[in-house]
């Protein structure tokens, strides 16, 4: 094999392992967008659920303070309503963890 031949092989070596770290920068680049999007779409959704637990909070206090109600249930409509939500909230969060989970390995 001759010098020059030798330089063209290394070159094209080089060229080779060079795409090959590029994707591969490229695939783990797209992964950790996608998993920041995930913690960001959680973080949201937590928000989410906090927000309905203050309104329960709310609920509640109106109920009681305001209305004079005895006692409430998670049966009232307003209460189950906003139960309904909360539990919603919260699957799609473990959905969404166990997701990021996944992604982890």
């Amino acid at each position: 094999m001759t010098f020059g031949e030798r330089m063209k092989e290394i070159v094209e070596q080089g060229i080779s392992v060079s795409k090959d770290l590029a994707a591969k920068a490229g695939a783990k680049a797209q992964d950790l967008g996608e998993r920041g999007v995930l913690m960001l779409e959680v973080k949201q959704l937590e928000g989410q659920a906090q927000k309905l637990i203050g309104r329960l909070g709310a609920e509640a206090y109106e109920a009681f303070a305001e209305r004079g109600v005895k006692t409430l249930s998670a049966d009232t409509h307003a209460v189950k309503t906003l139960l309904a939500e909360i539990a919603q909230i919260r699957e799609s969060v473990e959905k969404k963890n166990a997701e990021l989970q996944s992604r982890k390995k």
